[in-house]
């Protein structure tokens, strides 16, 4: 009796053993799962899958991995198609005259894709961004006067005229080094020969500095040659004393002609103008210019002004207006260029 009992209970556990063997473990359960054994199939036989080679596991991870990277660039095409701003080409507007171009923004589409492969965000794409140049560049529309940056881009620029008013001049760099904000200068020549310390202050404090010629003459009555002195003398200034590279010229009080654009650009240099004139040589006093520019200044603004009273009371009022309309500032040369505000680094989805 006892020995019966022994006998079938050590049976009731071989075969136990035998069906356990039979049984992957939950590891290897996983890994099948994880394959697509089982994706389709609601009961398959444990003897038909343990049969399988190992070779046919890795092509199958193989296929499902290569499936898995053609439907994550499917979908960041896609993305990549609603996200897409188109370049806007430079143009020679009937009024505006020369207007800069303004760089698209896309997808870029491999480097997105390797970041999402490497799952740096989990659960999320980061959609990283580049800028696309406009096929037109400023440069391409020959010697042109510019009196605005592209209406597209939320950025101003101060562009301040120096001939006179050295007294304003500290009042102005304090309140600009306060908010931080860098403006162009552009300078008279025979002012900075005889003030090239406080010419390299204000470089010293990280803004333009550029030419508006040499003894603002009206560059309408002048001859060539007297307009070609005009301009190299200052710009001889500018690199001489100053190791200056300049590519923007102010021709005094807004006066010149097609000549005087020619010979600016014989020496490198674009003819720039202004949108909005402060006017504050009349001393309008800084309530009036802050109202004036409260109703005009808008995206690609040119804001002319020089070191008076006036411009100096106004200019904390200015950037401050300015900032809260959601416009940066700038130099001249960085708002005349075809480069996008923001940065494009990238956007998470």
């Amino acid at each position: 009796m006892f020995n019966k009992k022994w006998l079938l209970f050590g049976s009731f556990f071989a075969m136990v053993i035998l069906t356990l063997d039979a049984i992957p473990s939950i590891g290897t359960y996983i890994n099948m799962v994880k394959l697509g054994y089982y994706a389709n199939t609601a009961m398959s036989s444990w003897e038909e899958e343990e049969a399988l080679p190992a070779s046919a596991a890795v092509n199958t991870r193989a296929e499902v991995t290569k499936q898995n990277r053609t439907n994550l660039l499917e979908l960041i095409q896609a993305e990549a198609s609603k996200r897409k701003i188109a370049p806007i080409n430079a143009k020679v507007d009937p009024v505006w005259k020369a207007i800069p171009g303004y760089n698209g923004l896309e997808v870029d589409v491999d480097e997105t894709l390797r970041l999402a492969e490497h799952h740096l965000t989990p659960g999320k794409i980061t959609f990283v961004m580049k800028e696309v140049k406009p096929s037109i560049q400023l440069d391409d529309l020959g010697p042109n006067p510019i009196y605005k940056g592209n209406p597209m881009k939320p950025m101003v620029s101060f562009m301040i005229n120096v001939a006179w008013g050295n007294e304003y001049l500290p009042s102005i760099l304090e309140t600009l080094r306060k908010e931080n904000v860098h403006a162009t200068f552009f300078f008279d020549g025979s002012w900075l020969k005889k003030n090239i310390e406080m010419a390299k202050k204000i470089q010293d404090e990280g803004h333009e500095l550029s030419n508006h010629a040499y003894s603002h003459k009206d560059m309408r009555t002048i001859n060539r040659g007297k307009a070609v002195e005009e301009i190299s003398k200052t710009e001889d200034l500018l690199k001489q004393q100053l190791g200056v590279t300049n590519t923007l010229f102010a021709p005094p009080s807004g006066y010149f002609n097609q000549e005087t654009i020619q010979v600016a650009a014989e020496h490198k240099l674009k003819t720039v103008l202004w949108t909005f004139d402060t006017i504050d040589w009349k001393n309008p006093g800084a309530g009036r210019i802050l109202q004036r520019l409260s109703t005009s200044v808008e995206p690609g603004s040119l804001i002319l002004m020089h070191p008076t009273s006036s411009s100096s009371e106004a200019l904390n009022g200015m950037i401050r207006m300015i900032k809260n309309k959601g416009l940066t500032i700038g130099t001249v040369t960085e708002l005349l260029s075809s480069d996008r505000v923001s940065d494009p680094h990238s956007f998470v989805n």
